[in-house]
Order: structure tokens, then C-alpha cells, then sequence
């Protein structure tokens, strides 16, 4: 296990919300590629449900949302992306986006899935839109879990960082690792200071191959957003989608969000008040409220469309 999954998997699990946890069976699982190995986590039986983690993240953080809706008599899976968490073995080649949604559609049929609900979180929110527009008779619903990489401009506070030469999303000390936490969450967790020295330590061994991650990320980020906003009537139609953006989003200000629903169809808006940009690790109980809402209710109803603090 890399320095980097170990460091995550312990900080996500801090969130692991206990009821779920006790009464929930996370199975594990992997596919085969010619050029490497995906791996998933999934719980549950059910109508399936694919969670995708975002940028430099992994599918540990979707444990409590796993549990959630396999208590709700769904099927809910979550792959490491090829490239990140267990699914290393791939080469710098697999990260633009588009790719990843093709190898996303791979994946999907390898497991004998049918029609389903995606959902994402940043940079998986993203990848989840571009597939449900390129394959849109197999995604029942769309759901962005946390605001969608690319959805708006950075926040002032990442603006600041980068023009004062610092990377938030790869720390390079621990006074960047405490920025890159004030950004992500409203209520940043108390993280020991070993897994800190070693998530630090992993950055800067590492440190070229995350920078030309997050220059192949990005770049693809604004031109699949572009094109989304600028496809003609919306052909085919998207989804009905839930937008679920944190009121305290360090990363994307919450600002943005009704501009971001306003060119979207059949959209549902939910701000969630006290949390960053990671809901389903800082509140996965009304993450998974919210959510179960939805999947069980997808068409928005005019009084829907606009809903604010607590929905």
C-alpha cells in the first residue's frame, strides 16, 4: 500500500459513520485491464448506483454513502479511477477526462450493469456528466456530490494560494496540508501528525507526477464544461440531476451554484449549510438523506428547483 492510499484511506475514515458501518458489508472487488487493474468497493442489492471520487482522492471516501444506500435496497458501487487509490498500474496516458469516461463505460459493462444512477464528486462529477452525455440511455439520474471540477472559476482562496506560487491539492509542507484541509472542509478533521509528515512526504517524492495530473485534469475540466454549457437544446437531454453544493465550499463558492442549476434541465439544487467540499465525508448522513431523496424522486417539482440552506 502506497504512502498516499494509506494516508487516505485512514483520513476518510474518520467520517465512517458508525450506525452505517455496524450493520454493513463493503465487498471488494477488481477488473482487468490490458494496461492495469481498477478496483471498486461496493454494499448492497438493488438497482445500481456508481459513486466517482475526485481528483487525487479515492473510493474509501464513499464508505458512508456505500452503506447508506445499500441500507435503502440499492446495489452501490465505487471503482478507484484508473490512476488513483489501488488502481496505480496505469500510465500517465488514462488521466485526460474523456478517457477516463470511456474506460468508465468499459468498466460498467465488464460488471453487467444496466441502466443506473451516477454520482460524483469534483473531478468525478465532471467525468459523471461527460459520460451521462455521451451514453445517455444507460444513466437514469446524474448527481454532483460537491461541486463539479471545472463548474466555476476557483475560489478566491485557491486564486491566492496558486499566485503565491503554492499548489493547495499538493502540499508540500505541512502549513500547505493545513491549507489544502481549511479548503476542503467547513470543519477541518484533527489528523495525526504522522499520517500528516507521511501524505507531505508522498507529495513531495511524487511531486512531478501530481503536477502533471492536475495540468492534464484541468485543462480537460474547462473544455468538457465549455462544451456542455454550449451544446445546442441540450441533445440529447440530460438526466434529471441533483446539484448538492456545500454552503462552506472552499474550493468552488457556493456563489455559483444557482448559475451553474440555471443551465441545467430538470436540476435540483440542494446547499448544504456548515459543510465544505466534500459531503459525503464532512456529513454523510444528510449527504445520503439528500441524496436518497432524489434517487427516489428524481424529476424536480417547480419548488425544487431553487431550494437553499437545508433544502
Amino acid at each position: 500500500m502506497s504512502f498516499r492510499r494509506r494516508y487516505i484511506l485512514l483520513w476518510s475514515l474518520v467520517w465512517l459513520a458508525p450506525s452505517a458501518a455496524a450493520d454493513c458489508t463493503i465487498r471488494t472487488g477488481a477488473v482487468y485491464f490490458e494496461d492495469g487493474t481498477v478496483h471498486y468497493r461496493e454494499a448492497g442489492a438493488g438497482p445500481a448506483v456508481v459513486l466517482l471520487h475526485g481528483l487525487f482522492a479515492q473510493k474509501e471516501q464513499w464508505d458512508a454513502l456505500l452503506c447508506e444506500l445499500a441500507a435503502s435496497g440499492r446495489r452501490a458501487l465505487a471503482p478507484d479511477l484508473p490512476g488513483y487509490g489501488e488502481s496505480r498500474d496505469f500510465p500517465l496516458a488514462v488521466y485526460p477526462l474523456e478517457f477516463q469516461a470511456e474506460r468508465l463505460h468499459t468498466l460498467i459493462l465488464e460488471l453487467g450493469l444496466e441502466r443506473l444512477d451516477l454520482a460524483g464528486n469534483s473531478m468525478g462529477g465532471t467525468i459523471a456528466a461527460e459520460y451521462a452525455a455521451r451514453y445517455p440511455d444507460r444513466v437514469r439520474t446524474l448527481a454532483f456530490i460537491g461541486a463539479p471540477l471545472g463548474a466555476t472559476d476557483w475560489s478566491e482562496g485557491v486564486q491566492s494560494a496558486i499566485r503565491a506560487g503554492i499548489n493547495p491539492f499538493i502540499p508540500l509542507d505541512r502549513d500547505q496540508f493545513a491549507l489544502e484541509m481549511r479548503l476542503l472542509f467547513a470543519a477541518p478533521p484533527e489528523i495525526p501528525e504522522s499520517i500528516v509528515e507521511t501524505a507531505v512526504a508522498e507529495y513531495r517524492e511524487h511531486q512531478l507526477h501530481y503536477r502533471q495530473v492536475w495540468d492534464i485534469v484541468n485543462l480537460d475540466a474547462d473544455l468538457l464544461q465549455t462544451r456542455h454549457d454550449e451544446r445546442p437544446h441540450h441533445n440529447p437531454p440530460p438526466p434529471p440531476t441533483l446539484i448538492l453544493w456545500g454552503e462552506r465550499d472552499g474550493i468552488f463558492a457556493v456563489t455559483a451554484a444557482r448559475p451553474f442549476q440555471a443551465h441545467r434541465p430538470r436540476s435540483r439544487l440542494e446547499i448544504l449549510p456548515e459543510t465544505g467540499h466534500l459531503p459525503m465525508l464532512e456529513h454523510p448522513a444528510e449527504t445520503a438523506a439528500a441524496y436518497r431523496r432524489f434517487l427516489e424522486a428524481p424529476e424536480p417539482a417547480e419548488r425544487d428547483r431553487h431550494r437553499g440552506p437545508g433544502g
